[in-house]
């Protein structure tokens, strides 16, 4: 480090410096292009070819980098201190040699992910559209199907759409068939929005996902659906995925399919919290779409789902850390 502190020592650690200075990293942790010396990294997968209807969230991993360095280092209401208890590090991002070939940029975001989790890596990601959750999955679940916590405006169980099944509507239909998902051990927090098919939720429950719509979020409260979702994905490995539209548009208007009447912001920040003590094998944030963006307002509130994100993977990594030793 060239420039030395004189009078503030705390200002050894970079985290520590002010917040408008450095070179921008996921959080200000150290970048890293290894795999060594890594417990959580820090994905960017700048990809959006799974988009249906606004692009632009291949922007997304580099404005929410940017963001989160405003955030600070300690969780002011749970007190976890993921940088001190974990060695987190951001892998830069997952860019995609063919994106528009869409099932070889899958496969090429599944080959990076196996990469990380072969090295033992607990994958915490930044979208991009909601269709590289797919391949993650692929990599995660290689050992056997997981639960997962899926906070989200829409369920992205559907099919084919315009001659593809691997678009951002369909990645946990598709993984639920290729054995990734338990689909008894899913839940999906904050489902809205008008649709053109009536049976726009049916795969989910048909195959025993528990749906819990806004209408049921509003009514019985963030810690009811909290709740919910710790009983159904039990002591089980589980992922966590959270897509940006799961916020009312008034809080996150930069995302390419808003729905009217979503979660606030602090709802969100409550539901994250109150889902300590999972066994979260990895986690994703998607759809911040930059083109679309208010003020930074969406990057920023992704940011601070992507730390509390961040908080719960890293208290579940020292869970099974200690069952170890």
């Amino acid at each position: 480090m060239i420039k030395q502190p004189e009078k503030y020592q705390d200002f050894q650690d970079p985290q520590a410096h002010p917040r408008y200075t450095g070179i921008a990293t996921f959080f200000r942790t150290p970048a890293s292009q290894q795999t060594d010396d890594v417990d959580i990294g820090i994905v960017g997968v700048p990809f959006d070819g799974g988009v249906t209807n606004r692009s632009g969230t291949r922007h997304g991993p580099r404005a929410v980098r940017e963001q989160s360095t405003l955030l600070r280092r300690i969780n002011a209401i749970t007190r976890i201190t993921p940088f001190a208890n974990a060695r987190v590090r951001d892998l830069g991002d997952c860019w995609i040699e063919q994106p528009y070939e869409l099932q070889a940029a899958l496969k090429e975001i599944e080959a990076f992910y196996r990469i990380l989790i072969t090295a033992g890596i607990v994958p915490l990601s930044v979208g991009g559209d909601h269709a590289i959750s797919l391949p993650i999955l692929r990599a995660v679940a290689a050992r056997g199907p997981v639960g997962m916590i899926h906070i989200d405006a829409h369920c992205d169980t559907g099919d084919d759409y315009m001659g593809s099944r691997f678009h951002h509507g369909a990645p946990f239909r598709r993984a639920v068939e290729e054995g990734l998902l338990d689909p008894n051990r899913v839940t999906q927090i904050g489902i809205r929005g008008t649709t053109n098919d009536p049976d726009m939720w049916g795969f989910s429950q048909r195959s025993g996902m528990r749906v819990l719509p806004m209408e049921e979020f509003d009514d019985k409260g963030w810690r009811y659906a909290a709740e919910e979702a710790r009983r159904i994905a039990g002591d089980g490995p589980t992922y966590l995925t959270f897509d940006i539209d799961s916020l009312d548009p008034s809080q996150a208007p930069g995302t390419g399919t808003p729905e009217a009447g979503g979660i606030t912001a602090l709802q969100a920040l409550r539901l994250l919290r109150e889902l300590r003590g999972i066994d979260f094998v990895g986690g994703d944030l998607v759809e911040v779409s930059p083109p679309f963006d208010v003020g930074s307002l969406t990057a920023f509130n992704g940011a601070s789902m992507l730390f509390e994100i961040l908080c719960l993977l890293t208290e579940a990594w020292e869970a099974r850390r200690g069952k170890r030793t």
